[in-house]
């Protein structure tokens, strides 16, 4: 069991590898992605052993509607069913649920479901969990940006107290802690537009295990290694 003393207190993931791994079995896409939704479950249940608190998983960005539509269709099935069969447990495990990303494409029965989701884990404390569902960074940073802009032009904010606090308190993610790890599974060794203001100064771990093959322990391994990091945020330490 790692540090947890030392580790990390918000864990972002990139999933990634259901579609190779699905295939690698000889099945289509959709079944990777379905066991990757499983991989959750366990992942979260495992934070609080872990010492994680804040969880941030990226579910879909903002590029992925350019796969076939039976994937996305087909994803965008697999969000309803995870949210709706997993609202009690979710619940009753003390998990707090949010949603980041630009919700207007979504359609509109998913995003009842997860203002439904959101409403009725308010109270969570215990997990920190975060989806980011039609994500992208850059979306998010320009999407601020506009909201910020308009404040200024009605004179709610002064343009020149705008800083770095300033602009990420317009952010999706500005009640949460920047993450102090990222993990990418699958092998690539890229960001892909995920959280790209937040992890300024996050550590990154690219492994090469698939995502539905991302076990517990797997996640301990990665927390451990973190313990061992040395964070100096550019400082030096004396």
């Amino acid at each position: 069991m790692p540090d947890c003393e030392n580790g990390p207190k918000h864990v972002a993931i990139i999933m990634d590898g259901n579609g190779r791994w699905a295939q690698m079995k000889g099945k289509p896409r959709l079944f990777g992605h379905h066991a990757g939704a499983k991989r959750v479950k366990e992942i979260v249940r495992a934070c609080p052993d872990l010492g994680v608190k804040y969880l941030t998983i990226f579910a879909f960005s903002t590029e992925n509607w350019k796969r076939t539509q039976t994937e996305v269709s087909g994803l965008m099935s697999l969000f309803r069913r995870y949210i709706t069969g997993e609202l009690k447990d979710l619940v009753k495990e003390g998990v707090r649920v949010r949603f980041i990303g630009d919700r207007p494409r979504l359609d509109d029965k998913l995003i009842k479901l997860m203002d439904d989701l959101e409403c009725a884990t308010q109270d969570n404390d215990t997990v920190h969990l975060t989806i980011a569902l039609n994500y992208g960074g850059r979306d998010e940073v320009a999407r601020a940006v506009k909201e910020l802009a308009r404040d200024v032009a009605l004179g709610v904010l002064d343009a020149e107290t705008v800083d770095e606090n300033a602009l990420t308190r317009y952010l999706d993610t500005r009640v949460l802690p920047d993450p102090d790890l990222v993990i990418r599974t699958s092998g690539e060794a890229r960001i892909s537009n995920f959280l790209l203001w937040q992890s300024a100064y996050s550590e990154y771990e690219f492994i090469d295990t698939l995502w539905p093959d991302f076990t517990k322990d797997v996640f301990a391994d990665c927390i451990g290694r973190f313990g061992v990091r040395d964070r100096r945020f550019g400082g030096v330490k004396t």
